[in-house]
């Protein structure tokens, strides 16, 4: 849309500050629960009931004059075998944007912590928590390089998903069940094994008194009132999904495709009537698809769709380290987020996926063509409107993908899932209403795509400025 054609009275209409009350409570709810099942709520100091730190064992470079005495026979750092000790777990990463500041206040403080007069000694051990992105050599050739700025002089281990050890004789991943896939976070566990302080993200300008403090209180043995558990590890995928879920509506209510979909499924139920016609004629072979098979192939077309947009960002993340970039993508993905929201609430509309429609239109039919292929048409229809819905999604879905992807494969999995089962439920679901006759569901439908888009708008900008602000607080990690 042209510039000059933009609505630039929309905020005088009443309709634009209903839409804009409703986001503000769309937003606080999909907010609320993203925090909480997300795992960001542990970001902002939720604590799990009181239980004692996991035990896991990692590799570490095994230094001489470094690791020595720390580490087993072996080269491993395993945690049971510093009961005794306060024990300062850094979970860092090679690319990790902020680890830097946590790795700078670890060189200034640790001579201190060693001369800390309390019996339990302060051991310090920094993890490589993207080990699904950065292999053990990595490792060795960036945080032991002494010429690199990121060189470690304190012991350095290795994570894997193998590395904790769980009450029933398995072992387990890590940086699940620390919940340190978003580095860096940093626990400190007491001479008892408990944990007393977990310190997540970077605030610019903060000054780690409260990391310090928990310290030197284990340093003394005085920190049990300190103690708290991480919390049950198996809410995450959990929260994933939903999540997927929760994107799925927003993708479906898309402000770019919906207002189209009323009117194109009431035209397609309609054909049904004709469809004695066009059997006599040639052109339909057997009968027209009810509105259950119609809104289930519409929705299998948006699956196939999202499927093939997972698999390409996961195949990027193969070849691309996402990890270490997310942080920066974010930051310009909440700034684009900004600008179209405010784009598309005066009335302006992207097409980035245009050529997809274009594909579309060339394998679809209509009832005019010599044969009719309503089954094909309704799975191209699916697949054109998840496209349609990425002209305004897209700065919500792709990030989605690749942080799911960047967190390893049953994160992928599950929020993958939550979003092609909304999807594929909205699309059944409205289409089977649709098709049932509800003629006051449909001008409902239609009546409120006005106020539709202009939600979606302000939620839009909503989401952008949320994201900027949990990024600023150091408190939302995306380079996960």
């Amino acid at each position: 849309m042209a510039l000059g054609a933009l609505d630039w009275g929309v905020f005088r209409r009443k309709e634009a500050w209903q839409a804009f009350a409703i986001s503000v409570v769309l937003f606080a709810v999909i907010a609320f629960t993203a925090l909480h099942l997300f795992g960001i709520s542990g970001n902002l100091g939720a604590r799990g009931d009181l239980e004692p730190a996991l035990d896991f064992e990692v590799q570490t470079l095994n230094r001489t004059g470094i690791e020595e005495g720390v580490v087993g026979p072996n080269g491993t750092f395993r945690l049971s075998e510093h009961r005794g000790e306060v024990v300062v777990i850094d979970f860092t990463s090679i690319e990790c944007l902020n680890c830097k500041f946590i790795a700078a206040h670890i060189k200034e403080n640790r001579a201190e912590w060693a001369a800390l007069e309390g019996p339990h000694r302060v051991t310090i051990i920094s993890i490589e928590a993207w080990y699904a992105q950065y292999g053990f050599t990595d490792v060795e050739e960036v945080f032991g390089n002494p010429d690199d700025y990121r060189y470690k002089p304190w012991t350095v281990g290795y994570g894997s998903d193998s590395s904790v050890y769980l009450t029933n004789n398995t072992t387990a991943d890590i940086g699940f069940h620390y919940k340190a896939t978003a580095p860096p976070v940093v626990y400190v566990i007491d001479h008892e094994g408990w944990i007393v302080h977990r310190h997540i993200g970077y605030e610019f300008g903060e000054d780690f008194a409260d990391l310090d403090n928990a310290i030197i209180a284990a340093n003394k043995g005085e920190a049990q009132n300190l103690r708290f558990g991480i919390g049950s590890a198996d809410d995450s995928t959990f929260g994933l999904f939903v999540l997927g879920l929760l994107l799925g509506v927003l993708v479906y209510f898309s402000p770019c495709a919906f207002p189209v979909l009323p009117g194109y499924i009431s035209y397609y139920l309609a054909l049904g009537t004709r469809e004695d016609e066009l059997i006599e004629e040639g052109k339909l072979k057997g009968r027209m698809p009810r509105s259950f098979v119609i809104g289930l192939l519409a929705g299998l077309g948006m699956l196939t769709f999202f499927l093939v947009i997972g698999i390409i960002v996961y195949t990027i993340g193969r070849f691309i380290p996402l990890t270490g970039m997310l942080t920066f993508i974010s930051y310009a993905i909440a700034v684009l987020l900004i600008i179209l929201g405010a784009f598309m609430l005066v009335g302006g509309t992207a097409h980035l996926m245009g050529f997809v429609q274009k594909w579309i239109q060339k394998w679809q039919t209509t009832e005019t063509d010599d044969h009719f292929t309503p089954r094909r048409n309704m799975y191209l229809y699916g697949v054109g409107y998840a496209a349609a819905s990425i002209d305004c999604t897209a700065a919500a879905v792709l990030p989605f993908l690749a942080v799911t992807m960047a967190l390893g494969t049953s994160a992928t999995i599950a929020g993958m899932s939550g979003l092609m089962v909304s999807v594929v439920f909205l699309m059944t679901a409205v289409t089977s209403i649709v098709g049932a006759g509800r003629a006051a569901f449909v001008d409902f439908l239609r009546h409120a795509t006005g106020i539709i888009k202009l939600t979606g708008a302000w939620m839009m900008m909503f989401a952008g400025i949320g994201l900027i602000s949990f990024l600023s607080l150091g408190r939302l990690q995306l380079s996960t």
